[in-house]
Order: C-alpha cells, then structure tokens, then sequence
C-alpha cells in the first residue's frame, strides 16, 4: 500500500514510529495537488499569454511610434526597468494570489488546477478595473526629489534598487514556504530607498520618504493581521451560533465537495478575495512602472493624451478659478524666488511658510496660462513635457498636503474649488494605459501558475493542528475578501497573506483546533523581519545603483 509522507519538525524515528499525522482527507489533497494540469488547461493559457504579448507589443509600439528615438541606451533601460517591475509582480503571485485558492483546494470545492485558473481569471479583472488610487498612493511615499528627476539617473537607482530588494526578498520566503508580505516588501524597500538617499545627501529630512504617508500605510499593514484574526474568529463562533449544519465544521472526508450551499460560499469568496488582490496588490508594480515610462519615454507617458480639447478648456477655466481662489489667502508681505522650488521645499518639508501660498498660485497660475498656449496635452513640446507634468505634480500634492494638515484653514466653498482642480490635475497625470494593467496581470498570473503549491501547503495545513474545516474556509475567506475590498476602496495597500493568513489563525483558535507554533512563530519572525530586511537591502543597493547610474 502506498504511503503519503508529511513533512514534520520531529525527528526521523519519532515520525516513523508515530501515527499518521494528516487525516486521509489530507492524503487526497497531496494528490491532487501532484496532478499536472490537463494538455486543454495548458493550451488555453499559452493561448492567453501570447495574445496578451501581442496585445501589450503592438500597443507599445502605437504608443512609441511618434516618439523621436534620440538614444538607444534610455530604451534598453526602459526594456530591463519593466523586466524587473513584472518580475516583482510575477513574484507577488507566488506569495499572494496563492492565498486565494488555498481554502477551495482543502475543503474540495474546486481542483487545485481548476482553482488556480480561476483564481487567475478574477486577479485578471481586478487589475484591469483597478482605479489606480493604491498604485499612486505607493508613489507617493518616495522621495519629491526622486520622483521629479525620475528620467536621470537617480531615478532609475531609486527603481531598480527598490525593485530587487523585494524581488529578492520574496524570493527567500517563497523557498522557505513563508507566506510573507509583498506590500510590506515593497514599502519596506522605498523607506530603505528614501532613507539611504537623505544620508547621501546629508540633508535632514528633506530627502527621505513621506513619513506621514509611510505611517498610515504601516498602520494598515500591522493592523490587518490583527484584525483579520479577530474578524475571522468571530465570524466563525458566530456562524457555530446560527448554523446548525453539523458537516460545516468537520473536516472534509475523502474528496467528496461539501454540501452545495457551502461549495457556492466558498468559491464565491475565492472569487472576491481574487479579485480584490488583483485590484490592490496588482496595482503595487503598476505606479512603478508608470514613473520608469515617464522617465524614459515623457513625450508619450508623461501626460495623458485621452484628455479630450473640450476638457482642456474646462481645466484652463477650472485653473483660473483656483489661482484667484488661492490668492485669497496669500500674505501680502510675502515674497518668491522660484515658485516652483518653493513649493517643492514645502512638500519635501511639510512646513507651511508665508511664501507657500504666493508660489502655488504662481505655480497654478502658470500651468493654467501654458495649457491655454498649448490648447491641448498632445501638444504639448517635447522639451516642456517633464517639467509641465512636474509642475502639476507639485501642485497637486502641495493641495493634498494643505487639505490634509489644514494648515490654512479654506472656506468649505474654497475646499470644493480646491478639489475639483485636483481632480482635473490628477486626471492629466495619474493614469495607467490598458497594457500595463494587462503586462501585470499575466505577470501576476503566470507567478501564481509557477509557485502557488509552497504557500498553498503552508496555508491549508501547517497554521492549525487539524484540517481545515468548510466553515473555518468560509470564515477566513469572507474576512479577506471584506478586509482587502475596504482598503482597495480607501486606497490604501494591504497584505492579503497577513489577513488570509492570520484569519485562518483565528479560526482554529476560536476552534479549539490548536495551532501549529512553529510555524505561527516563523510566519510571524518572517512579518516582523520584512520591513527592516527590506529597508537594509533597498539601501545597500541604491547606494551601489547610484555609482552605476
């Protein structure tokens, strides 16, 4: 008779000794998770993937094609800044995507195969309806002046550095079957960036990160683990209260699926969980590669050519409105060198000085008078492009910032003028083409078809002592889907591996189930280390990045 060996921490002869540790229902996932996936499946996705390459080439080369080619190099730099961006999100789907499909495979809702191209299909359209709010707000954690200079060689430091640390990073906990964090990866790796370029610039807190903007996102970050668990266990001792239904909290026997109501709620929160992942974490490598195209090719990425001439006119009289609105609350006193550099010192510093307000209005003022000479973004000159998008980059954060601090207080009329400018602003400049989403959405995919069984493992059944359970699946399910469908919508970046993860915690706690310990101790030194991992590692290769560059 066959055996099935289970990996355990004990030693060699204590484990052959001892009983079985997994039930038979256990047995029946390691084989279906042996399977290959059918010559059908595979067909269907290689189809897939070379239509999406064509896709994003021919869209590439529309886009490029009334670009003047002045240089190769930019290009070549352009070409390997996206290799390593989608590398970054075809590493994510190892980690993260992997969580999606865990609860379905152990509880025999769906194949392992059939879930994980389902689970692709629903990351697919995440990220092709994401909004973009999570890709910017991941912007604008790095440092003004970086961003500003994106195009030079610091900038492309600033990414690559970034990029390969988490790369890097993920790749370690992806061997060791870690569920760790790519969001916190990633934000771990701008705060190592932002800080290593304030020390060599030996400016004090001028040149590192946006540390308001860093603490709210942390916070997100280190309270989702805690409120998944809390959230799932809760849910899970509230559904044992309503529900009845005694093979709800079972464990699976054989490989029968569950009752048909519970398989439903089951796929229908793989679905959601899928999709909101693909919708927020998909969106992390999208701002990214969003600043390496207007680094190296401004003329097409730098502004948003579908801004129609009729909205053109409505944002120059939209500028004139807030020039006069701002010159409101301008200090008569005050006095500008350069409004743009002023404005970008106050961004850099969060002090609000008498001149602030005088040089935004400059600022705006500006912008609205050459869009008015330019009469539309497609015309603008290719020598003005960066600076003209600089230019309404800065004054869009600049109103975020005073809004945000209120520091000066605006009339609630003049709040309204304020944001209606920001939104026509944030429309010429924060906008992701099809192509990208589409790039990182096969990037994603393909990630999650290579490397999905090491976390899927660690998740269905190394966090609790006995199996999963249809209703501690559902639990924890449902309580990722609501976690990451609440940040997508906030705008702010979550880990689903630390809500997934940790709500599945919960549930066997709330269970009585037991925990495995050693694995809940490595998942957590894994959480803890990330951040300053990451930090360490961005830092020691900016450094080395800016020699080269």
């Amino acid at each position: 008779m066959a055996t099935v060996s289970v990996p355990t921490t004990g030693a060699t002869s204590a484990a052959a000794a001892a009983p079985p540790l997994a039930p038979p229902a256990k047995h029946s996932v390691h084989e279906k998770l042996s399977k290959k996936p059918s010559k059908l499946g595979s067909l269907i996705f290689i189809g897939v993937l070379i239509g999406g390459l064509v896709f994003i080439g021919t869209s590439i080369a529309r886009d490029l094609s009334g670009s003047q080619l002045l240089a190769t190099w930019p290009y070549v730099l352009l070409g390997l800044a996206l290799l390593v961006a989608l590398g970054f999100e075809f590493v994510n789907g190892f980690h993260d995507t992997a969580n999606a499909v865990a609860t379905v495979i152990y509880t025999h809702s769906l194949d392992p195969q059939i879930a994980v191209v389902w689970s692709g299909f629903w990351n697919f359209a995440g990220v092709v309806t994401s909004t973009g709010a999570v890709a910017f707000g991941i912007v604008s954690l790095l440092p003004v002046e970086l961003i500003l200079q994106v195009g030079s060689g610091a900038g492309f430091a600033m990414v690559f550095a970034l990029l390969v640390a988490a790369i890097m990073w993920n790749l370690g906990t992806w061997w060791l079957g870690l569920p760790a964090s790519s969001s916190h990866t990633l934000i771990g790796s701008i705060i190592g960036v932002g800080i290593a370029n304030q020390l060599m610039n030996a400016r004090s807190g001028t040149s590192g990160v946006d540390w308001a903007q860093a603490s709210k996102i942390g916070q997100s970050l280190l309270l989702s683990p805690v409120f998944g668990f809390a959230l799932a266990a809760t849910l899970f001792m509230l559904l044992k209260a309503v529900v009845k239904e005694k093979k709800l909290y079972e464990a699976p026997e054989g490989t029968e699926p569950p009752p048909f109501w519970i398989r439903s709620l089951l796929i229908l929160t793989c679905t959601g969980v899928s999709f909101f992942h693909g919708s927020n974490d998909g969106q992390k490598g999208m701002g990214l590669i969003m600043l390496i195209l207007i680094g190296t090719v401004p003329t097409t990425y730098a502004l948003n050519h579908a801004v129609t001439a009729s909205q053109t006119q409505d944002f120059i009289a939209v500028s004139t409105q807030t020039a006069d609105t701002l010159g409101k609350y301008v200090v008569a006193s005050s006095a500008i060198g350069d409004p743009r550099e002023d404005v970008t010192d106050y961004i850099r510093t969060k002090e609000f000085k008498p001149n602030t307000m005088l040089a935004l209005r400059t600022l705006v003022n500006g912008i609205g008078t050459e869009m008015a000479i330019f009469k539309d973004l497609k015309n603008v000159p290719q020598d003005r492009v960066r600076n003209f998008r600089n230019d309404m980059y800065l004054a869009s954060e600049a109103i975020r910032l005073m809004q945000k601090s209120g520091k000066p207080v605006f009339a609630a009329a003049d709040v309204a003028v304020l944001k209606n400018y920001k939104s026509h602003v944030d429309h010429a400049t924060r906008f992701i083409p099809l192509w990208v989403k589409v790039a990182t959405a096969l990037a994603l995919g393909l990630g999650t078809m290579v490397g999905w069984k090491r976390i899927v493992v660690t998740v269905g059944e190394k966090i609790g002592k006995n199996h999963l359970t249809y209703g501690q699946g559902a639990a924890a399910e449902i309580t990722a889907m609501a976690t990451i469908g609440a940040a997508d919508w906030f705008g702010l970046p979550v880990s689903t591996t630390h809500v997934l993860s940790s709500g599945i915690a919960g549930t066997m706690a709330a269970n009585h189930s037991g925990l495995q310990w050693g694995t809940v101790r490595n998942l957590l030194m894994a959480w803890v280390l990330t951040l300053p991992a990451a930090m360490m590692i961005s830092g020691f290769l900016f450094y080395f990045f800016r020699q080269v560059f």
